[in-house]
């Protein structure tokens, strides 16, 4: 699946251009949607709105600025990779019962039969870790904007199982291997803006993003050191800016 990011700016063209400069990548090959024209309120002053836009990022543009990453990077990539699926990965030492298991399987299937048709619900248990796969249905539908029907499946999934457990037992709800796929894209993103920081010297804001998402950025450019990562905004969406480290002056001698 293709990555999908929002922008916004005070007219739709300036917020094409702002995506095309953030991502590196010629408006041509920005395919988007227009959420707001946006508008200038009562005379300029009063209830102005900005445009947004929903990119469409192609897989192909994607491939094609992780080629045009440093050697490093690129040998990098694989390593960053498994310490995101590592710090996702870790799991609570809680015991699930197969009462566990049925609960929030019922429960997410009650939910996925009242959004889409021909969905099934599988799980499988992995160290204290319940893993629900949702396959077939309407995939698209299933996800949500920027994921958001798939983390609400989550989180509600989560509440139900947890509700009378002292320990909280891990739930990941997933479909067609979406989760795996937008960590991947993430890192990439997080690599391709970093390049651009090192090689203009200048700070980039990427595009609103949930918790789970930066913390995917932040755990891909923690070990960096030419580079540092600070949340910007509030409320549950966020935008994410990676800044340059200033450089030491070393002591002369």
């Amino acid at each position: 699946m293709s990555p999908v990011l929002e922008f916004e700016s005070k007219s739709v063209e300036e917020a094409v251009q702002k995506a095309s400069q953030e991502l590196n990548i010629p408006p041509s090959k920005l395919a988007h949607d227009i959420i707001s024209y946006g508008s200038t309120g009562i005379f300029g002053l009063v209830g102005s709105k900005k445009a947004k836009i929903r990119v469409t990022v192609p897989e192909d543009a994607v491939a094609e600025k992780a080629d045009t990453t440093t050697g490093e990077t690129k040998n990098n990539y694989q390593e960053i990779i498994s310490i995101v699926d590592e710090a996702f990965g870790k799991t609570s030492p809680a015991e699930v019962s197969e009462e566990n298991i049925d609960l929030g399987k019922q429960a997410l299937q009650k939910i996925v039969d009242a959004i889409s048709t021909d969905a099934v619900v599988s799980v499988t248990h992995n160290d204290g870790k319940l893993v629900y796969e949702i396959s077939g249905g309407k995939t698209a539908v299933l996800i949500g904007k920027r994921g958001q029907t798939l983390e609400a499946m989550q989180y509600l999934v989560e509440k139900i199982i947890n509700k009378k457990n002292e320990q909280r037992i891990r739930v990941e709800v997933d479909i067609e291997g979406y989760l795996q796929a937008q960590r991947e894209r993430l890192v990439k993103l997080a690599l391709r803006l970093c390049e651009k920081v090192k090689k203009t010297g200048k700070p980039v804001t990427a595009g609103q993003f949930n918790a789970h998402d930066r913390r995917i950025i932040h755990i891909a450019l923690k070990e960096d050191r030419e580079v540092r990562t600070h949340s910007v905004g509030d409320g549950y969406y966020r935008k994410l800016k990676i800044y340059p480290k200033r450089k030491r002056k070393k002591n002369p001698s």
